[in-house]
């Protein structure tokens, strides 16, 4: 299993693709596919079936994946696009910012 440097809930900036700069909060993270899911970002077209939910059916924008290596985490510290080091203190690992160095987890 395939753990990755981002989770549900941080805030990410794009770095490479049709939304290079756009930033967002992450929704949802896909391990074995390196794979998130980013609020606001990598829209795609679904064709959706009328229901109850849904009466009228017709064309939704959702959410598409976006793959990990072209994310980059906003430290909530330096507010700066950074990359992640692990550290580990008293056994429990914490997420490090590499440019202000403080820890990004609570």
């Amino acid at each position: 299993m395939n753990s990755l440097s981002i989770v549900k809930g941080d805030r990410v900036r794009v770095t490479a693709g049709k939304d290079k700069g756009r930033e967002g909060r992450v929704l949802r993270t896909e391990p074995p596919e390196e794979r998130v899911f980013v609020e606001g970002v990598n829209f795609q077209k679904h064709h959706t079936r009328a229901s109850q939910k849904n009466p009228q059916g017709g064309i939704i924008d959702v959410e598409g994946p976006i793959h990990v290596s072209n994310i980059m985490l906003l430290c909530p510290n330096c507010s700066q696009a950074t990359r992640i080091s692990r550290v580990r203190e008293d056994g429990v690992a914490q997420r490090v910012c590499k440019k202000c160095e403080k820890p990004i987890d609570k």
